[in-house]
């Protein structure tokens, strides 16, 4: 256990229960879905990571601050501490004084370990004196109270048009957990296809199971093949899409832009406000799409910390990893489905 003795403050590792981390979770502003205790499982279980999850205790007993910590570690990509691994958020919540202590703490542990990064993704500053970086931004959409307010007095003419175009073609959009499958066919495809490792269809499997009332799986259909998917999370009165993809030789039919407007009139009706795109770099492709929705960019303070200076984890977005983006695009898809997910949970 770390003490930190000026604010009377214990660091330790998190040995409780699911409801005890969960409900504590549900009760701080700050917090996300991907703080839910279920994650750990899925990294562990699923993905092979060590999972470090802390607690801030103050001498009462009581928490004052949790942070969910994975390691990521292989000989040839790197060891990495993140907060969290393949999602946007996940940084300590809690007080001020809990977060920097957390945070401190987590950037002690990547010393002490030779981790080559420290990465906390928080959306909201962390008093702890480390590095930001502002590499990544979402885009956030207020949403009204009903998906007619949305359409006609919030989207242009020209955002309906092109929402109206695979309507007209007949294309249809489905939801549930049945849409499991669906999803990983196009977004493997999708992926392949980009030159990039796809992560495991187990994963999304367990996501189904684990998360059952948070996460909505949706797919867009031309007669019965699917051709556009999305995965994302209801979190209090918002919701985000984390992964979504298209198949590029439909992309002329705009599956895409039926795909975010059903989700929003789906989560508009569960009563939610707030539609967050996901995460993305400024400036790119990815995020004149999601701006085009007229929402506003927020930054993302990601926390960080390097002995060597590294500005992030690996990614297919480096310069590195973009050599061997030809070769993967020209994979056989099945070859490519089984070789993705050893590499791809290498790549947070």
């Amino acid at each position: 256990m770390t003490v930190i003795e000026e604010t009377k403050l214990a660091v330790a590792p998190f040995t409780g229960s699911t409801a005890e981390w969960d409900d504590y979770v549900a009760s701080q502003e700050h917090s996300s879905f991907c703080h839910l205790l279920g994650w750990r499982q899925l990294m562990s279980d699923v993905l092979g990571h060590e999972p470090l999850y802390r607690v801030a205790v103050a001498g009462d007993g009581k928490w004052r601050g949790v942070l969910p910590l994975v390691r990521v570690r292989h000989r040839v990509f790197g060891h990495y501490l993140l907060s969290m691994p393949f999602l946007n958020y996940g940084g300590p919540v809690g007080s001020p004084s809990a977060r920097a202590q957390l945070a401190i703490q987590a950037a002690q542990e990547a010393e002490r370990s030779g981790a080559d990064l420290l990465e906390l993704r928080s959306r909201y500053p962390v008093p702890a004196g480390l590095r930001t970086t502002d590499r990544k931004i979402t885009v956030l959409l207020e949403l009204p109270s009903s998906s007619e307010s949305l359409w006609r007095e919030r989207f242009r003419a020209k955002l309906r048009s092109q929402i109206k175009r695979p309507l007209k073609e007949g294309m249809e959009v489905r939801f549930g957990r049945e849409q499991v499958e669906p999803f990983y066919e196009v977004f493997a495809r999708t992926m392949r296809d980009l030159g990039t490792p796809v992560l495991g269809r187990a994963f999304f499997e367990r996501i189904a199971r684990v998360f059952p009332d948070n996460v909505v799986f949706a797919a867009v259909y031309w007669d019965t093949r699917p051709v556009a998917a999305g995965c994302g999370f209801v979190w209090r009165d918002e919701f985000e899409i984390s992964w979504a993809s298209s198949l590029r030789e439909y992309s002329r039919l705009a599956p895409n832009m039926l795909l975010y407007w059903r989700l929003m009139d789906h989560v508009i009706s569960r009563g939610v406000r707030v539609f967050n795109f996901g995460r993305c770099t400024p400036g790119s492709t990815t995020h004149r799409f999601k701006s085009q929705w007229g929402g506003v960019d927020v930054p993302l303070p990601w926390v960080q910390w390097s002995a060597k200076g590294l500005a992030a984890p690996p990614s297919p977005e480096s310069p590195y990893y973009k050599l061997a983006t030809g070769a993967w695009q020209h994979m056989p898809l099945a070859i490519a489905n089984q070789l993705g997910p050893r590499i791809a949970r290498y790549l947070p």
